[in-house]
């Protein structure tokens, strides 16, 4: 791949933020909230360690300075990266963007068109589908400390996909969508907005990727997914930036009557990445299971948040985070389900166990409730603990080193959640990723 120069400095200047608005043709709502989020950024300050909903989140080394949106890559970058998304053969369709350009716009069948489903890069679903975007883009509130990198994410929104599956649809290929960062120092923004009306059925995978190993960007993510009544929504979010990356991912959740949603996030990039995950159940019968899964090594902090939101009774909710760690890693787990008073019958349940595969990493874990309703079934737990000396032993005696046992007991404590994905190929893509950050350290 040809050289690039570095993203000029400048993601907080003013002068820029207005001039990219210019160039940005929109809707005149759409321009109202980019402004709004640079307003609400320019207020809020830095998290900072004392804050509740940064505990142990290492604030010290926060900083947005010297990163910048960047050009749109030549063609001759833009193809080898085109040709290293396609990870999925069975897609429905894929769309790629390469520093918050849209490289390959999405294409679908035709029987999809004609059944009225929309797969657009967020550009092209402002000029065709505003309305649409109006209706659903950034509905939920940030709950869980993101609140200032939210805003900027707002401020600088022009990236990304919307995907909208009318009612009674059912589309059983998954979507793709691939994010690449180039340029060193780059600011991204991409967002991912899911619709899916009545009955309907969808499956997706996001895959953040680095076109360098030692990528250093700043990447600020953001989904909202809306599960109507009945639905299906399957998500696979694969984090894989660069080993020099700033990573914050601001997720958001909504399900109604009966919807079933099921996600797993998988994290193996960045410096630091901190993950926010709000999910709503707002209809009774509705279903929601969050997964995650990440391996952190040298001197990683990946920051995992969830809030599991039960609005409506006779619903449930089911989490599993795993984390493997190595080197000096650090990993933080905090999660809360929280049950409103007329939400009876409420079933959820909350899991996080780590892996230390090195007596210098360390995994903090906060799992949380706050239940207002009295007929209702609500646990939570959390388990930190080293390789199994037997284990480890029967494995070394058998001629295996040990970084490779190390290795493969990792991946069997990590497969639990792989086997949720739900998708072969998708799996074996993301077991891949594992095994060369293994192979890394």
């Amino acid at each position: 791949m040809s050289a690039v120069a570095p993203a000029p400095a400048g993601v907080l200047d003013a002068a820029l933020h207005a001039a990219d608005g210019e160039r940005l043709r929109a809707p005149g709502w759409f321009a109202d909230l980019r402004r709004e989020g640079w307003r609400a950024f320019q207020s809020l300050p830095l998290p900072r360690r004392d804050d509740e909903k940064w505990r142990f989140s290492d604030t010290r080394t926060l900083s947005l300075e010297g990163y910048a949106p960047a050009p749109a890559p030549s063609p001759a970058q833009a193809a080898e990266l085109i040709a290293r998304s396609r990870l999925i053969a069975d897609a429905a369709g894929l769309v790629v963007h390469v520093d918050g350009h849209c490289v390959l716009p999405p294409t679908l069948p035709a029987e999809l068109v004609a059944q009225g489903v929309v797969f657009a890069s967020l550009e092209d679903a402002l000029r065709t589908h505003p309305g649409l975007l109006q209706a659903h883009l950034l509905k939920h509130p940030v709950a869980l400390g993101g609140d200032k990198f939210a805003a900027l994410h707002r401020a600088w929104l022009r990236s990304g996909y919307v995907l909208h599956i009318p009612a009674g649809v059912e589309v059983r290929r998954p979507f793709v969508a691939v994010t690449w960062t180039l340029t060193e120092g780059v600011a991204i923004f991409p967002h991912a907005l899911v619709i899916a009306g009545e009955r309907a059925q969808a499956t997706l995978h996001d895959f953040h990727l680095a076109a360098r190993p030692d990528q250093r960007a700043l990447a600020i993510s953001a989904a909202d997914i809306h599960a109507g009544p009945g639905s299906q929504v399957h998500r696979l979010a694969v984090q894989a930036w660069g080993a020099a990356t700033q990573s914050f991912q601001v997720d958001n959740t909504c399900g109604e009557r009966d919807a079933l949603i099921s996600s797993v996030n998988a994290a193996v990039g960045a410096r630091r990445a901190r993950l926010e995950n709000t999910v709503r159940l707002d209809g009774p019968g509705a279903d929601v299971r969050l997964y995650g899964i990440s391996v952190a090594a040298g001197e990683q902090e990946f920051d995992q948040r969830t809030l599991q939101v039960h609005a409506a009774g006779q619903a449930k909710s089911d989490l599993l985070f795993k984390n493997a760690l190595l080197g000096k890693a650090r990993t933080i787990f905090s999660g809360l389900i929280k049950v409103a008073p007329d939400a009876q019958r409420t079933d959820a349940y909350q899991t996080n166990r780590n892996l230390l595969l090195s007596p210098d990493a360390e995994a903090d874990s906060l799992p949380g409730l706050e239940i207002e309703a009295n007929d209702v079934k609500c646990s939570h737990g959390a388990t930190t603990g080293q390789v199994s000396p037997e284990e480890l032993f029967y494995l070394r005696a058998r001629g295996i080193p040990l970084a490779a046992a190390q290795e493969l007991l990792a991946q069997g404590f990590l497969e639990e959640v792989l086997a949720k994905v739900g998708h072969d190929e998708a799996a074996e893509a993301v077991r891949g990723m594992l095994r060369e950050k293994f192979h890394e350290v």
